[in-house]
């Protein structure tokens, strides 16, 4: 007489042939019930619900039987995966945008008086101080009316000191003595204005730096406001970027900004130095400026991407974003755990703190935690993996 031989894992067995009949006769019920009227679409749904609940009672029976006598599932076929451990580590929150490198001293020297431009003393590239003449224009006249001013003035002043040596010996009238002196401080005034006047000739550096470009050409001539040479000092660079207005409460003068500069190839850090009050009306954006460190590879105009920290979280549980799966509007993961001899899959539901780059902040699970980061496509609450 043969004696039946009851185990675990002929239960599962049996469990999985039952569900399998039961699918089955439920696909064929559903066949066999069909009328040209009934709508396909909402009869393969009913039966993906029907499977589901199936294959949750199949898991469910699984996750018993391996409780129960982990060690009678050894020929349960598991899924190779790899896995994480997770640990607490900083991780910041920021907004991330494109900005560009400004020189806050970037100047276009223009001529300030008309006239044909007799001489350029600079050339492209040249450093210049602050002062220094950069070109000159045509000052021929006024220099022959500053001769003939200084001339009349040598002799209003003659005039005067005698006239004021007579009056201090109370010899003359103080009419005679009042005419000589408004006559000098008339001429000194004058003379004073024409020098004014020839110093405007020469269009000089308004700051020391580096001359970018020169306009002005030997006999051409230039009018007040035209350009003639532009000086740019890169010792004092910016970026300038906006953020939208959702941030307008998190950005604030003295954040940390992490700079990429493609063309530099290299990260830069540096603060936020100036945080617009204004929203822009149009791009419902607002201005923030980054003042940048010295550096001789930095040229005004150049594309920047800015990461703006505005929080920081220095123990942050972070798993990367590609893992988190969207399963019944619940944000899960899945963790491998040892149960006997064997490691099986568990769901976990997280939260999501934030997500930046292709990491994402996360609670709900624990520093230690073995996150499957490979093979978790398809996995189902208690699964068999193998790492």
């Amino acid at each position: 007489m043969t004696q039946a031989i009851n185990t675990p894992f002929m239960k599962l067995n049996l469990y999985s042939r039952v569900a399998s009949a039961v699918i089955i006769s439920l696909f064929l019920v559903g066949c066999s019930a069909t009328t040209p009227d009934e709508d396909k679409s909402a009869r393969l749904e009913k039966l993906k619900e029907q499977q589901a609940d199936v294959t949750k009672e199949i898991q469910k029976l699984q996750s018993e039987l391996a409780k129960k006598n982990p060690d009678s599932l050894s020929n349960v076929r598991a899924k190779d995966v790899a896995v994480s451990a997770l640990t607490l580590q900083k991780f910041d929150h920021y907004i991330q945008t494109q900005g560009h490198v400004e020189s806050q001293n970037n100047v276009m020297v223009s001529a300030e008086s008309m006239g044909v431009v007799k001489s350029v003393s600079v050339t492209e590239g040249q450093q210049v101080s602050k002062g220094q003449t950069l070109a000159q224009v045509d000052n021929s006249i006024i220099a022959r009316n500053i001769e003939s001013m200084e001339a009349q003035l040598e002799l209003a002043t003659s005039v005067y000191e005698r006239q004021k040596n007579l009056w201090d010996q109370k010899i003359g009238t103080e009419m005679q003595f009042l005419q000589a002196k408004t006559n000098k401080e008339s001429l000194e005034k004058q003379l004073a204005s024409l020098r004014e006047q020839n110093n405007k000739t020469r269009i000089k550096a308004p700051i020391g730096g580096t001359v970018d470009a020169v306009f002005a050409k030997v006999g051409e001539n230039l009018s007040p406001g035209m350009p003639a040479v532009r000086v740019v000092n890169t010792s004092d660079l910016k970026i300038q970027a906006r953020i939208s207005e959702a941030y307008v409460t998190d950005i604030k003068k003295g954040n940390n900004v992490i700079v990429n500069i493609s063309e530099l190839n290299k990260q830069i850090i540096a603060k936020v130095t100036f945080v617009s009050k204004t929203i822009d009306l149009l791009s419902r954006t607002f201005n923030v400026e980054v003042a940048l460190p010295s550096n001789p590879d930095l040229r005004p105009n150049m594309t920047a991407t800015i990461r703006v920290v505005f929080d920081s979280n220095p123990t942050a549980l972070v798993v990367p974003v590609n893992v988190i799966q969207e399963i019944n509007d619940e944000k899960v993961v899945y963790i491998a755990e040892k149960r006997g001899n064997h490691t099986v899959a568990t769901r976990k539901v997280i939260t999501v703190q934030g997500v930046y780059g292709n990491l994402a902040e996360i609670r709900g699970l624990n520093a230690g935690d073995q996150l499957i980061t490979v093979g978790y496509q398809g996995l189902n609450d208690g699964d068999f993996v193998k790492i």
